[in-house]
């Protein structure tokens, strides 16, 4: 135990050795790539046709793209190293000098030129410890005409303020730089500000360090891709002086958005033109800019929650909003995009508080659309015609609460129905009073409609099912609406399980032998059943002395027609591969779904999800017979109960009765009465 403190310190030795910063991390990715061709060799991505160089990470290599762009594969000396003729790889170590020396060395010669025109030469020649951000030479040459004019014109100040506003008064490593800091310049104290992303991109007021940790007698020389400028506005103090942002100043100050974008942190503001709410229909835009509420979780959406630099986005990533939503942030060559459009007219305009990207386009939340608009943007526009044509736009774009049941496009590929008033009765039954959200729909719940009907909620492994629709897609939560995508068109149930048997002709044998087995009772009252109800083409497909046999028992029918039933609802959306249900007379059921068609113990069924308040019922055209059959018991004579039921069954089904088949079944029926003792 006497060893034990030694054991931790060096343990906290080792995890804070290992805790590298995600630039040393890619580095080391860059130097394992390049170890074959010597050592100090990192692999270098370089964009085709450009001189752009990266670092490579490990998706990158294997993807060999920067903004969806094609890369090549370079080597080159790790910084810090050079090559010695003859030898592999990059073996000696860059020779130490003074910071002027090393920006000659490390592709800086333009910078090093400006320090001593400026007279800042002496400075970075001798004593002290100092950081310079130096811009590469292709950075002083993109410099406009009219910038470089009058930094050069006045190398003693204005040239001199720059470059130092380039340097900090101590050394300052890739580890050192944290994201989200900022630095003191040597220029009077004034801000730098730092971000240091995940994927290993250093940016310093939004320029990428290019070549980082080039070590000097006198401190340390980081190469940057752009001459960075002094900062003084916060983000809103380049809303209020940009006249293209004029509508933008007017939507923040109606909602107080004011003081946020003043307040210290690190945003990002993509903030709209004028010309990007032009673009808005006017009736939209009025709605949103009369709605304070609405408004808030545009403008919100329109802020995230860190500073993302362009040059820090080389690829597709997801950014969480102030509004709580995630916007996609991607590239495309030279241009940014935002959910996959490039969208961005001016980017990297930084601030005190973060920086800003202007876009011309403007990016509405779910949340501040009405359900017409997010169901005129999803695969529901279909359906959202239906409900048009029915006259019931009201409910989708005024404040009425409420959760819009969609049926997918897919639903209507062959056409739409036509609208009466069935079908707009029907259409009313799909929009649920109050706004919900599926997370918080739970099993057995019962919804109102709008058209005064009960709605019942089935949740499965795999799905979340309302009735015979099943929810097809993520929720789209508008300013008073809800969307739910679903996958047929809903059936709302209409009776029980034997109302809607006996309101359906192809289940008139089945209900007059259910009144024979004196189970109606059963299926008449509350219950969560699940039928398989043969049709009269199973009954007639029985052998005719099985099927007199069975008739002529009722106990026997009534086990099974028992085998046919199961005490839970599924509906065919919870059938994904094979399901298991213990039907009432005790052996498993095995439901199956093959080519579409959902199969009841490998008997494809004719139809599904015929929905009944205390049920669902599958037709199918065989009678399902149990896999183990008990041995059978016999009665000469049917019970009393089953006289008086065929004798209703006559009446019910002209058809059923001649059948030549079924005919002499009914005339045994009626002609024998003996006491009834099946149920279930």
């Amino acid at each position: 135990m006497a060893n034990r403190p030694l054991l931790l310190l060096a343990l906290a030795l080792g995890l804070a050795v290992a805790a590298k910063s995600p630039y040393q991390q890619v580095l080391q990715h860059s130097r394992l790539r390049g170890r074959q061709h010597g050592p100090n060799v990192c692999a270098v991505q370089k964009l085709i046709g450009t001189n752009r160089k990266y670092f490579t990470n490990c998706k990158q290599w294997y993807q060999r793209k920067i903004c969806g762009k094609s890369t090549v594969i370079s080597y080159e000396c790790c910084p810090g190293y050079e090559k010695v003729p003859g030898e592999k790889g990059c073996p000696a170590a860059l020779p130490l000098s003074n910071i002027y020396e090393t920006l000659g060395v490390v592709g800086s010669a333009t910078t090093q030129l400006y320090s001593d025109r400026s007279n800042l030469r002496p400075e970075i020649e001798g004593p002290g410890s100092f950081t310079i951000f130096a811009p590469s030479n292709e950075a002083w040459a993109s410099l406009s005409a009219e910038t470089l004019d009058s930094l050069v014109s006045n190398v003693n100040i204005e040239l001199l303020n720059a470059l130092r506003y380039h340097m900090v008064n101590k050394r300052v490593l890739t580890d050192d730089l944290k994201h989200g800091t900022t630095l003191n310049s040597m220029y009077q104290d004034l801000p730098i500000q730092i971000h240091h992303y995940p994927n290993g991109i250093v940016t310093v007021n939004c320029a990428r360090l290019l070549k980082a940790d080039h070590h000097a007698t006198n401190g340390v020389v980081h190469v940057i891709d752009k001459v960075i400028a002094t900062t003084t506005n916060s983000i809103q103090q380049i809303i209020e002086t940009e006249e293209s942002l004029e509508t933008l100043r007017a939507a923040v100050a109606a909602s107080d958005l004011n003081s946020l974008l003043e307040s210290e942190g690190q945003y990002t503001l993509l903030a709209p033109t004028n010309e990007a709410f032009e673009k808005i229909p006017r009736e939209t835009l009025n709605r949103i800019l009369g709605d304070p509420e609405a408004l808030r979780d545009l403008l919100n959406h329109h802020i995230l929650k860190s500073a993302m630099c362009a040059e820090a986005i080389i690829a597709g990533l997801t950014m969480e909003t102030l509004e709580g939503t995630t916007l996609d942030v991607g590239c495309s060559g030279e241009d940014l995009t935002l959910n996959g459009k490039p969208i961005i007219a001016n980017k990297d305009v930084l601030a005190t508080n973060g920086v800003v990207h202007f876009v011309n386009e403007l990016l509405i939340p779910d949340s501040a659309k009405t359900l017409f608009e997010l169901a005129q943007e999803s695969e529901v526009s279909k359906s959202t015609d239906l409900f048009r044509q029915a006259g019931l736009s009201s409910h989708l774009t005024g404040s009425e609460r409420v959760t819009l049941l969609a049926p997918v496009n897919d639903v209507f590929k062959d056409r739409l129905p036509i609208v009466d008033s069935n079908m707009k009765n029907l259409l009313l039954n799909h929009i649920v009073r109050d706004q919900l959200s599926s997370k918080y729909l739970y099993h057995g719940q019962k919804l109102q409609t709008l058209g005064d009907r009960e709605l019942r909620v089935f949740v499965y492994r795999n799905n979340l099912c309302i009735e015979n629709a099943c929810i097809a897609a993520h929720d789209k939560r508008g300013r008073f609406g809800t969307l739910f995508s679903v996958d047929k068109m809903l059936t709302p149930p209409s009776g029980t399980v034997m109302d809607v048997l006996k309101a359906d002709h192809r289940f008139s044998t089945l209900v007059a032998a259910i009144q024979s087995a004196g189970l109606t009772e059963n299926l008449n009252r509350p219950g969560t059943l699940t039928v398989f109800a043969p049709t009269n083409e199973a009954f007639r497909a029985m052998p005719q002395g099985e099927l007199n046999k069975l008739m002529g028992n009722a106990k026997e029918l009534a086990n099974l027609l028992k085998f046919h039933v199961a005490d839970e609802i599924l509906v065919s959306g919870a059938v994904n591969a094979l399901v298991r249900l213990k039907s009432m007379q005790g052996d498993k059921l095995e439901v199956s779904m093959k080519n579409n068609v959902i199969h009841i113990n490998k008997e494809p069924v004719a139809e599904s999800d015929i929905m009944a308040t205390n049920g669902v019922i599958y037709a199918v055209n065989s009678v399902l017979q149990p896999q183990a059959s008990r041995p059978q018991e016999r009665g000469d004579e049917p019970a009393d109960p089953a006289l008086e039921i065929f004798k209703q069954a006559s009446a019910l089904s002209k058809v059923s009765q001649r059948n030549p088949r079924l005919a002499p079944v009914y005339s045994r029926l009626l002609a024998r009465m003996k006491e009834n003792s099946g149920g279930f």
